[in-house]
């Protein structure tokens, strides 16, 4: 597999090799020793997530409280989706901007998000499946959310009218959340990860 590093300090897109046959294919599409010598330290596996979605449905964007925040490794074992990471950590050199990957079941990638980065995806198709490692059980009193049609963020979701949550539809803007104090800092951030590194 390869794993290259987005512009956003934090994100990687992961890459895999798939080996097919006429029985179908294989792929390691997560490997432990890979992802920590390209991060830095190793994920720990605290809770796997999987969502179903309809078309147009857009999740996110979802961060946690930094520490300890939560990592994410995130792939599409069905369909196809736009992939988000949102930089959310104030003071950081790329803080408000985004990446877009598309994760479907074609390629086959997935992408890493370190702690204090935003998440969030849109459904290409109808019955998209969606799996996703976690570095921490989901704690209500920490999590949180932007709104993802916040036109600071100027995420380019696809035409149409978005399908969110009532949670999402009514989460706040980037600039309100940070007005509230509930953005992770990069300084929070650097600090934690630092405490995660292997000698």
């Amino acid at each position: 597999m390869k794993i290259n590093p987005l512009s956003i300090e934090g994100a990687w897109e992961i890459v895999p090799v798939q080996h097919g046959d006429p029985r179908g294919a294989f792929m390691e599409w997560y490997r432990f020793d890979r992802l920590t010598e390209a991060v830095g330290h190793p994920l720990r596996l605290a809770q796997a997530n999987l969502s179903t979605s309809t078309r147009g449905v857009v999740r996110g964007i979802h961060f946690a409280q930094v520490p300890p925040g939560q990592a994410k490794y995130v792939t599409c074992v069905r369909g196809a989706i736009l992939d988000v990471v949102v930089d959310l950590r104030v003071g950081s050199p790329t803080f408000g901007s985004h990446e877009v990957v598309r994760l479907d079941d074609v390629d086959r990638k997935a992408v890493y998000l370190a702690e204090g980065l935003g998440h969030g995806f849109c459904a290409l198709e109808d019955e998209v499946t969606v799996s996703y490692l976690c570095s921490e059980v989901y704690h209500p009193a920490r999590e949180f959310a932007v709104h993802p049609l916040d036109p600071e963020l100027a995420i380019g979701w696809p035409q149409g009218v978005p399908l969110l949550s009532t949670r999402d539809a009514a989460a706040p803007s980037l600039a309100e959340a940070r007005a509230a104090g509930l953005l992770p800092t990069y300084r929070d951030y650097r600090d934690f990860v630092a405490g995660l590194k292997i000698a």
